[in-house]
């Protein structure tokens, strides 16, 4: 199902209280509206029954709503299962061509010149030979018929083919027990996953779009895509991927954004 984001005003605080306090920390209000915590309206008395806090402290209140945010993400991350798959579609309810999504307008896209990328790797990985299209483009594909979830509440069913990302990491030596896979792109996007997403069966470097290289806007010469995460998880115009211990963040992630983002 779509994810609905609560809007604003669905945050009603207290009579005589001032609003200013939930206005200066709706995005976090809304993060965890996306993510189901907390249902409904939220009103500042709930705030206090939670944390004792005066309510009228701005930094109260963002601080008891990043702890409920950390606490969606451990409960999301507790309750992924590994080797359970994502639901897959047939190929006539495939979305053509894909839905654009970024924190920017399509026509700011700045094209990727293929014959000048190049896949840097870093961290905990054996072989860093940084690969090109060419070369990566000759791995073996697998295609997932999967369904995007955006973040905003919309959704649509894509036909992704690539390189399994745990096949990949395997093949480059990565430590497949470190927590965490980071993204760099070629724009000014980053991105993480845990490392449980990443060795998930349904977990790809997406180079096509329903058998046809993916094209610009779409993040041509390769995304990530993953069946188990909301949109904004899965990075476009990859240029850089690190294996690590150290959390990474992400874009949205260090601007208030639940991490773990599961689906």
């Amino acid at each position: 199902m779509p994810v609905r984001i609560p809007s604003p005003s669905s945050f009603r605080p207290k009579a005589g209280i001032d609003q200013s306090v939930l206005e200066n920390n709706r995005e976090l209000l809304a993060d965890i509206g996306r993510r189901n915590i907390l249902r409904g309206s939220l009103s500042l008395g709930a705030l206090v029954m939670l944390t004792g806090c005066d309510v009228t402290n701005d930094s109260a209140v963002q601080s008891v709503l990043r702890r409920v945010s950390s606490f969606n993400d451990r409960f999301q991350e507790f309750m992924f299962r590994p080797n359970h798959l994502a639901p897959t579609y047939s190929e006539a309810e495939v979305v053509k061509p894909p839905r654009f999504n970024a924190y920017y307008d399509a026509n700011d896209v700045a094209p990727v010149d293929g014959t000048t990328w190049k896949l840097e790797l870093a961290g905990r990985i054996t072989d860093k030979t940084p690969w090109n299209v060419q070369r990566f483009m000759q791995l073996p594909e697998q295609e997932w018929i999967i369904r995007h979830i955006c973040v905003e509440g919309w959704d649509y069913i894509g036909q992704w083919s690539g390189v399994n990302l745990r096949t990949f990491l395997e093949m480059v030596g990565a430590d497949l027990k470190a927590k965490y896979v980071a993204f760099k792109c070629a724009d000014d996007y980053s991105g993480s996953i845990d490392m449980a997403t990443a060795l998930h069966a349904q977990t790809i470097l997406a180079t096509k779009y329903a058998r046809q290289p993916i094209t610009d806007p779409y993040g041509f010469p390769l995304r990530l895509r993953t069946a188990t995460k909301l949109g904004f998880k899965n990075p476009k115009w990859i240029t850089a991927i690190e294996v690590t211990n150290t959390y990474p963040g992400g874009y949205w992630e260090d601007r208030g954004f639940n991490w773990f983002a599961g689906i």
